[in-house]
């Protein structure tokens, strides 16, 4: 089969022939529709030795999947060839207190273990992936694989991290997400499911990205910069958002994350833009907390799913076969992907 691999650290990925993956007892194998290209692993194609955790290459790219049943292993049951399913990408033991709890994002053996990350499992950017265990699917319905594989990660990650605050919102609230491309999208969307009342405004440098922001649900679209903060202030009285959620991770978007929140408030990371959050005894605001959730759990996965099902999510792709899938990520490194990039294997 073909798989997109990363072949050596530093080193441009490549598309090579790879043998296909036969199931083993427990395990099921999946025929890719799609698998999702995140600024994530454009953070592990540039790194610049070995990542921790991380086996050494070559391992096939891609932690967002979806696809079809092809083969199941000896003893899988609730599943038939064929069935249309979405990959739960953080792989646990399945056997700790948080992965019995669902939160195998959490697992306190293997954390951040998953297809295309760390624990030496191959991913999803090849025509089938090996899934090492039934529970790590959730059946997709009438939901088009191809357009659904980001919701595995880019769905699943913005709807975690908007539901942790919950509390903090309603009539009154304000919302910022800092960031309006494939992720920030979602989140504009899980908010106005989620907590219809709060004002949510989005912030980016791309007004083209600033325009789609406002069709997905935003109040209001703002440029990144001094007027944007001003503007933030006044909408909120001059006392900051109840909830900031930077979806870049880079030092001004942090810098700036912490001059709109609020004292009580919380200041959420979710992108892996590298950045640091200067910390001091006035900012961020007084008992304003500081997260960075890691993806989410397999019952929110399933929520996610439903909200899709249900036709109030919608995630905006641009498929590209296998072959093109270099040309893909140079597009998102670029920021010129408006939405998710999805790369089709049997396109």
């Amino acid at each position: 089969m073909r798989a997109f691999q990363l072949v050596g650290w530093r080193q441009p990925p490549e598309l090579r022939e790879v043998p296909t993956p036969e199931p083993g007892p427990g395990q099921v194998l999946v025929k890719v529709a799609g698998a999702g290209a995140c600024h994530s692993d454009l953070h592990i194609m540039q790194a610049p030795g070995q990542l921790p955790g991380f086996t050494n290459p070559p391992f096939t790219l891609g932690h967002e999947n979806a696809g079809w049943v092809e083969r199941l292993g000896p003893g899988v049951t609730g599943f038939e060839p064929g069935d249309p399913v979405i990959v739960y990408g953080s792989w646990g033991c399945g056997i700790c207190a948080n992965c019995r709890q669902g939160r195998e994002n959490y697992c306190q053996e293997r954390a951040g273990e998953g297809p295309g990350l760390r624990g030496g499992h191959d991913g999803g950017m090849a025509e089938y992936l090996l899934v090492p265990a039934a529970r790590y699917l959730v059946p997709l319905g009438a939901l088009d694989p191809r357009n659904a594989a980001p919701l595995s990660d880019a769905g699943l990650t913005s709807y975690h991290a908007v539901k942790r605050s919950l509390h903090l919102l309603g009539p009154g609230s304000t919302a910022v997400v800092m960031g309006a491309g494939g992720l920030g999208q979602m989140t504009i969307q899980i908010l106005r499911v989620l907590s219809a009342a709060t004002t949510v405004v989005a912030v980016d440098t791309d007004t083209g990205k600033l325009e789609t922001a406002m069709r997905m649900g935003a109040d209001e679209a703002l440029l990144s910069g001094d007027e944007a903060i001003a503007r933030i202030l006044d909408l909120t009285g001059q006392q900051g958002a109840q909830l900031v959620l930077d979806m870049v991770g880079v030092d001004p978007t942090l810098r700036m994350a912490a001059q709109v929140a609020r004292v009580l408030g919380h200041l959420t990371i979710v992108g892996l833009g590298g950045g640091s959050l200067p910390v001091d005894f006035s900012s961020p605001p007084h008992e304003c907390s500081v997260a960075s959730p890691y993806w989410g759990s397999l019952t929110e996965l399933m929520d996610v799913i439903t909200l899709a099902q249900q036709e109030r999510i919608n995630v905006l792709v641009e498929h590209f076969p296998l072959q093109r899938a270099d040309e893909a990520y140079q597009l998102l490194h670029d920021g010129r992907i408006q939405g998710r990039a999805v790369i089709t294997p049997h396109a």
